[in-house]
């Protein structure tokens, strides 16, 4: 390695790290947010009694889980403009992740919400309490702390599917190290720093996961 490639890899990783906690960051954790919330409703919606709120949910759930993110945020961007819609590539990109996160993360609620034991329901109802309320206070406690795992899982994978925002001209991090390369042609040094952070960021998160897990653990055992 001599003294260009080196100076190409510091004056490239301020422009990456900024672009990583100022876009690649927020896209992560807006979109994971909205998911969370769309998961929940879709899990519930699913394990409902009603027959039109579990056609809708499962069909939601099939088409997302069935199709490539990528071609979703292809269809999101450049294909809702022929039909008058046009949106900015942050928005498009935040409704592409939040769907996906919503798909995926119904099915992890749904299992951990069906993993709770019937006695469990059974015990609400003898107190007097309705569905909602042993659901609210009983069971999606419960579940929650079953869910953290897989759903930590899903969050960490998320930052790195937010490279794929690039693909529709969203400034986030691979897309800087894109513009990197096109000024600089060193594609193997700029992408393995680029990768190298998305390492870092990945291994913060994984942290955070195990952390997060014994402290659940604990309480679980009081």
């Amino acid at each position: 390695m001599d003294d260009r490639q080196i100076q190409i890899i510091i004056d490239s990783l301020l422009p990456l790290l900024k672009a990583g906690v100022s876009f690649t960051i927020p896209l992560t954790l807006i979109s994971f947010a909205l998911g969370l919330i769309l998961a929940l409703v879709t899990a519930l919606a699913r394990l409902s009694k009603w027959r039109i709120l579990k056609l809708i949910s499962g069909f939601y759930v099939w088409v997302i889980r069935g199709t490539p993110l990528l071609v979703q945020l292809y269809i999101i961007f450049y294909g809702l403009p022929s039909v008058g819609i046009t949106l900015d590539p942050f928005i498009a990109s935040v409704i592409g992740f939040t769907l996906s996160v919503g798909a995926y993360g119904s099915e992890i609620m749904r299992a951990a919400i069906i993993s709770i034991q019937e006695g469990q329901w059974e015990a609400g109802y003898s107190l007097g309490m309705t569905r909602w309320q042993v659901l609210r206070r009983i069971v999606l406690p419960q579940a929650a702390r079953v869910s953290v795992p897989p759903l930590a899982n899903s969050f960490i994978s998320l930052v790195k599917d937010t490279s794929l925002a690039a693909t529709i001209t969203y400034v986030e991090m691979f897309r800087t190290a894109n513009q990197i390369v096109a000024t600089t042609y060193e594609p193997l040094l700029v992408y393995t720093e680029a990768g190298v952070i998305y390492l870092l960021f990945s291994t913060i998160l994984t942290v955070l996961q195990n952390y997060l897990e014994k402290r659940l653990s604990r309480f679980s055992v009081r």
